[in-house]
């Protein structure tokens, strides 16, 4: 390989990624963004370099929201499914283009707020195994199609959470470890929201996050009493946002970051769509998928009841929505992957109840 060849290569794999790129407003990216390539090959030349699978880590799937005006439940369903498969598809088109491929590093953070979030435990546990049984399936699929050695190690996709780095069963302890470990004083936090700027317009958000969030069983404060306990628990998802962040960047340090979140013009992370939506900011986690014309869009549960979609049951639990026959697409959606968001409907027996 000479010299210029790696960043080739590299080019050609971020053009891949940046297909699918979700950039903020004020960014001013138009994707592929040359800024943003020339910004992230350098990582991914590190791995070319080598011959090593590209490593990308990817903070995502951490539970299903509280707020059922959003979702079917807690459990992981089609919105999850799809987005999934969208991440072994972009994998598997990295592998045209670069025959080692590419290892995608899904860093579940469920276990890192749930209590701030109001979300139990329990759901956790629940959500990651409905998350690891998904990706069990996308890997016998592939092995099958591609006709792999059963005995074949490597996965495209994995998942890291913070179970697997501390053996315990207290999930307080967890948090508190990961904390002292890796994260600031809250003092510190505070500090730095009370100056201003950046750090002051992140708590605002994420403030305005919780609020949206709130579950049911929240309705019954006042408006501003429930404005008073988010505000105080956007401080603890900072400090936590940033040990998780450092606990990540140890365990992968070499890896490009993608976030689910838009992200700014040549920035650390890159955001990248998974389903194709009219909000720039909704995840599967906080939606419900919707097959609209054969296509599936990601929308708020309440936006699919307004459509009067059908709801379509597998296994005995909701899965995704169907909308009725003309319904219109929305007039503008963030561009979404083309194949696995756009498929057959599935293949397990169903159940349709109307919404």
């Amino acid at each position: 390989m000479t010299e210029d060849e790696p960043h080739q290569v590299a080019r050609k794999i971020l053009r891949l990624i940046l297909r699918y790129q979700r950039p903020s407003r004020s960014s001013g990216c138009l994707p592929p963004c040359e800024r943003c390539l020339c910004y992230h090959s350098a990582r991914i030349v590190r791995h070319v370099e080598r011959g090593a699978p590209v490593e990308l880590v990817l903070p995502a799937f951490p539970g299903k929201s509280p707020n059922r005006r959003k979702v079917l439940g807690a459990l992981p369903d089609m919105a999850e499914r799809l987005s999934l498969e969208f991440l072994q598809y972009l994998s598997h088109r990295i592998s045209e283009t670069y025959s080692p491929g590419a290892r995608i590093v899904i860093c579940s953070d469920g276990r890192v707020f749930s209590d701030l979030v109001r979300i139990t435990d329990q759901n956790i546990s629940a959500y990651q195994t409905g998350i690891r049984n998904i990706l069990d399936e996308i890997h016998t699929d592939m092995r099958r199609i591609s006709r792999m050695s059963s005995s074949t190690e490597f996965r495209p996709l994995e998942v890291f959470n913070l179970d697997d780095e501390y053996q315990l069963t207290d999930y307080d302890e967890m948090r508190q470890d990961l904390v002292a470990r890796h994260g600031e004083p809250l003092e510190k936090i505070q500090a730095d929201v009370r100056a201003g700027g950046e750090p002051l317009d992140l708590y605002r958000g994420i403030t305005r996050f919780l609020l949206d969030d709130s579950s049911d069983s929240e309705s019954g404060m006042s408006r501003t009493a429930l404005q008073k306990e988010c505000r105080r628990r956007a401080y603890g998802v900072i400090q936590r946002s940033k040990a998780w962040g450092g606990l990540v960047a140890k365990k992968f340090p070499h890896a490009v970051r993608l976030s689910i979140h838009p992200q700014a013009c040549s920035f650390e992370k890159i955001g990248i769509h998974m389903l194709e939506t009219a909000d720039n900011w909704l995840t599967p986690w906080h939606g419900v998928a919707v097959e609209v014309g054969g296509r599936f869009v990601l929308m708020k549960r309440s936006q699919a009841e307004e459509l009067q979609a059908t709801l379509i049951w597998r296994g005995g639990v909701p899965s995704h929505y169907v909308a009725p026959e003309r319904t219109q697409l929305p007039t503008h959606l963030h561009f979404g992957p083309p194949a696995p968001g756009r498929r057959e409907r599935p293949q397990a027996p169903e159940t349709s109840e109307a919404a």
